[in-house]
């Protein structure tokens, strides 16, 4: 007679439970029911299959023993479907119903808000602001705050409403430079005028000893330099560096003598010397600035002042080959001579005596 294996089905479990659930986590935990006496061969095994979204095929992402399983590495707002397959010893098996669980929110933080900033996207800053779960001030990998991101690319809107929600306006970055140096040296006059009215400071210096006006003339934004002339900036600040004005700085690197005029209509020193006895008619000749030569010496830039190691602008000039510039100052040279007494000259002094 032969003998018959009894099979018994297996009942169908418990649909699985819900955890913690976090942005980029799902914790799973299922019955703890189930034959675990003997060896493990003749324990229940579990696992947990998640469903693919564009087959609507479930695949194992987990098996074995235990009684539960935290899926990492999701997306966040994203909705997830599982279930539960349990086997026993004698490889009969039996499916849960499946269970929908959605990832929460990721959390707002700096590199949101400075995303956001950089491509001005006012309304994302305004959610991520709201939220207030990220500090206004954070500063990205290059050092900048959001605000100096916004005030280096002009988002006149974006400054608004960082500084309504706290933005500090004198904040530095790891070169010392503020929100307001960065926007004189990108020339948005706007913002300028917006972050002084919000307390940012003109005496304000960078690491190196450069003021917004240093950074301004840098720029060389003729508007920007107007106004804050008239905003009472001033203009012979020396940095700690080369110990140069914003004149010498122009006279270095833009060579823009409408800018440089009005410096010097302030009242700025054309014959500022720094810490090597250069003044700014020799830094515009070292550099070839023809027009910017031309202006500082018409407004008086005196031609006969040697540096430190006693060279004076013709000599620097003639040794780089500027002969434009030699002959301007050859010029200068001329009408800066005194004229020397004629015969007329010398009779009506004798008459008069």
């Amino acid at each position: 007679m032969e003998s018959r294996v009894e099979r018994h089905t297996i009942p169908k479990p418990h649909p699985l439970v819900v955890g913690h659930v976090s942005h980029h986590n799902i914790q799973l935990h299922w019955d703890s029911e189930g034959q675990r006496n003997g060896p493990q061969e003749q324990w229940i095994k579990f696992s947990v299959e998640e469903e693919d979204p564009k087959l609507h095929t479930y695949g194992i992402i987990y098996t074995g023993y235990a009684r539960q399983h935290i899926v990492e590495g999701l997306e966040p707002r994203t909705t997830y479907r599982f279930r539960l397959k349990v086997t026993d010893p004698a490889g009969d098996s039996a499916y849960s119903s499946p269970i929908c669980v959605t990832t929460t929110r990721e959390p707002m933080s700096g590199a949101q808000l400075h995303r956001a900033v950089s491509v001005n996207d006012v309304d994302a800053v305004l959610n991520i602001l709201q939220g207030k779960q990220v500090m206004v001030d954070t500063l990205n990998k290059l050092g900048f705050s959001a605000l100096m991101v916004a005030s280096q690319k002009g988002f006149v809107r974006l400054v608004e409403i960082l500084v309504e929600n706290n933005a500090d306006v004198n904040k530095k970055n790891s070169s010392g430079k503020d929100s307001l140096m960065i926007a004189c040296f990108s020339g948005h006059l706007d913002i300028v005028k917006y972050l002084r009215s919000q307390g940012a400071s003109w005496e304000s210096r960078d690491y190196g000893g450069c003021t917004a006006m240093h950074w301004a003339a840098d720029g060389g934004h003729y508007d920007v330099v107007q106004w804050m002339i008239e905003d009472g900036c001033k203009v012979d600040v020396k940095d700690t560096g080369l110990e140069w004005t914003p004149l010498m700085r122009i006279c270095a690197i833009s060579g823009k003598s409408d800018v440089a005029a009005l410096l010097i209509e302030a009242g700025t020193n054309v014959n500022m010397k720094d810490k090597d006895g250069k003044t700014p008619l020799m830094v515009a000749a070292l550099n070839n600035h023809e027009a910017l030569v031309q202006l500082l010496l018409e407004n008086g830039a005196d031609i006969s002042v040697k540096n430190e190691y006693g060279k004076g602008v013709l000599e620097m000039a003639r040794s780089l080959n500027r002969m434009n510039v030699v002959s301007l100052i050859e010029a200068s040279k001329v009408r800066q001579k005194p004229d020397l007494p004629t015969s007329s000259d010398t009779q009506l002094r004798d008459e008069s005596q």
